[in-house]
């Protein structure tokens, strides 16, 4: 039996790995041979170890120079990078089987995700949110006077929704930044990396390991969740918005909720974009959005709009985008949908065919992908996922905001394709709508470090910033021994 045992816990009187009851992760659809463990942890065992993360554990982070935490993620990120590590083979191995992705899909994506971490990038993260990391190690100098310390949480609970892989490093990363404990709630969905990446890092740097957790338990079960949320300052989660209102429903007064619920985002592409040299690249950078993490991401278009006008039609661009998905498919096998996702495409297709004049359903019901042509232009609606998407004609990019505003709540990210001269005016007209990042077709799914994941900002949220006012020292010159 090939097992792999989920989850971080830093050394605590009865949490050993000896000492726990372990168990299969529900919700896994595993190839023969295959098994995940879980530790199962009592009430009591869970509150022992949020009160380690709050105590000893995040007090030892604390005493750490903000740059150390830098330099110990940024070794561990190169060694689950490094080919010929046994973490990067155990990622590769695992991924694969956990998510249901293809294992050249979780190659490419498990790079690309893992290098937004590196120092350098991290460095700069800081620097976006909070001007500079001295906050986090101490007191800094006010332009307006007076001093400034960001105070992390003193524990931090991560909950983690298991669409794309990687997802739970983001989180995790900042709370570590910020000094918090941690502590990390994987999900059934993809329990892997977030597991690999914790245990690395505590095997690096042990003071690290112990200021987080990582541990997954039922959400039905309440009393190992209340457990938890009454020992949380913050609680970050992720999820459907169903699942996200019902857990805010069992806060704790003063608990600050940050949740990252259901988005929808979509591409845009000028006709400037669209001469006979340009479009195949075009095509070919929308369809690497659309393959790119199955469509899963917040972050994944679910259309696109098309300028008429240009030498390259948008229905034309259609046929170029589902030749492109075709293409595509040869390298990354689509993941086989469930009974419910299967019948959900189907649903989907239907609706197309018996749109009406006007609409084109490219591809066929046995191929890994759909591409539905519409000619008038056609509000903003998610789809099935799993490769299938609507191109829309538009006469022009700058009629897009009524089509978008029935999703304002919901709209996360456009890729642009346009002229340099319309980038900033079309973005600003979207921030209107609600969108809260634009960026290039072709890197949807690849947020840039440091990136406000739906519009907040990453580390400020996480802390309390505690101000010493100028009138203190002002009135300590006044106290100090070489004044009489």
């Amino acid at each position: 039996m090939n097992t792999l045992r989920i989850g971080h816990l830093p050394a605590l009187d009865g949490l050993a790995e000896d000492q726990l009851a372990w168990q299969d992760l529900p919700g896994l659809t595993l190839p023969e041979g295959h098994q995940v463990l879980v530790p199962r942890l009592s009430a009591a065992q869970l509150q022992a170890l949020c009160a380690h993360l709050r105590g000893p554990g995040r007090q030892a982070l604390r005493a750490l120079p903000v740059r150390e935490t830098v330099q110990a993620i940024d070794a561990t990120i190169q060694l689950l990078l490094d080919p010929g590590s046994p973490e990067h083979q155990t990622l590769l191995h695992w991924l694969p089987r956990v998510t249901g992705f293809s294992a050249e899909m979780v190659r490419v994506n498990l790079n690309a995700t893992l290098r937004t971490y590196r120092a350098p990038q991290l460095q700069r993260f800081m620097a976006e949110d909070l001007g500079s990391a001295e906050l986090l190690d101490g007191f800094a100098p006010r332009v307006t006077g007076g001093l400034t310390h960001a105070e992390g949480a003193a524990l931090l609970t991560h909950v983690w929704a298991g669409n794309v892989p990687g997802l739970p490093l983001w989180s995790l990363v900042c709370g570590l930044l910020v000094k918090a404990g941690n502590l990390g709630k994987v999900s059934a969905g993809e329990p892997v990396l977030a597991s690999v990446f914790a245990r690395t890092l505590a095997r690096l740097h042990p003071v690290l390991g112990q200021a987080l957790a990582v541990v997954w338990w039922d959400r039905q079960d309440h009393a190992l969740s209340q457990t938890a949320w009454s020992a949380s300052e913050v609680v970050l989660a992720f999820g459907g918005d169903a699942a996200l209102a019902d857990l805010q429903r069992h806060m704790p007064p003063g608990v600050r909720f940050l949740p990252h619920g259901h988005k929808i985002s979509f591409g845009a592409v000028g006709r400037e974009a669209l001469s006979a040299s340009r479009a195949p690249r075009i095509a070919r950078l929308a369809a690497e959005d659309v393959v790119r993490h199955e469509q899963q991401g917040c972050y994944s278009p679910q259309v696109v709009y098309v300028e008429r006008g240009a030498q390259v039609s948008p229905q034309e661009f259609a046929h170029r985008l589902a030749a492109e998905l075709a293409q595509l498919g040869t390298r990354f096998a689509r993941p086989k949908p469930g009974l419910a996702e299967a019948a959900q495409i189907a649903q989907w297709r239907s609706r197309q065919e018996w749109a009406g004049e006007g609409v084109e359903l490219i591809g066929q019901p046995t191929q890994d992908w759909s591409v539905a042509f519409h000619a008038q232009a056609l509000a903003l609606e998610p789809g099935p996922l799993h490769r299938c998407v609507q191109v829309v004609a538009l006469e022009a990019l700058e009629d897009l905001p009524p089509l978008l505003a029935a999703r304002r709540r919901h709209l996360q990210t456009v890729g642009l394709a346009v002229a340099p001269e319309r980038v900033q005016a079309l973005s600003l007209q979207l921030a209107g709508c609600g969108v809260t990042r634009v960026c290039a077709l072709g890197h949807m799914p690849l947020p840039a470090p440091g990136w406000h994941n739906d519009g907040r900002p990453n580390l400020l949220d996480l802390v309390n910033l505690v101000d010493i006012e100028a009138s203190t020292e002002h009135l300590a010159e006044g106290l100090s021994r070489y004044e009489l």
